[in-house]
């Protein structure tokens, strides 16, 4: 009865870590180039500052990347916290209902 409880557990937890990869590998690398603003300062969206990248597409519409909280957007968002700034930015995408989230592997300042 030990033996079969324990395969059960760790066919449990192979499907769970199956089932974590393919969640992660649908989300996209992506290199982005936009204006860099805050979300509750400058669009007036939401309680907490974030910052929100806007691009354009080819389509000449305009797409919205929220960028998800880690070490690289946490030391750039002063910078775009009360103004706007082109930037160029590397990271993870995925999408959360209707929105684009971003997870920031780099950001640059255009010049």
């Amino acid at each position: 009865m030990k033996k079969q409880l324990g395969w059960i557990a760790a066919m449990a937890v192979c499907m769970v870590a199956l089932g974590s990869a393919n969640a992660f590998a649908k989300d996209k690398t992506v290199t982005l180039s936009g204006e860099a603003m805050c979300a509750k300062c400058m669009l007036h969206q939401g309680d907490k500052c974030q910052t929100v990248i806007e691009t354009t597409a080819k389509n000449g519409k305009k797409m919205d990347y929220y960028v998800l909280d880690n070490s690289v957007s946490k030391a750039f968002h002063s910078d775009v916290c009360h103004a706007t700034k082109k930037v160029t930015v590397t990271g993870t995408v995925k999408k959360d209902g209707k929105k684009k989230e971003l997870l920031l592997t780099k950001i640059e300042p255009v010049k």
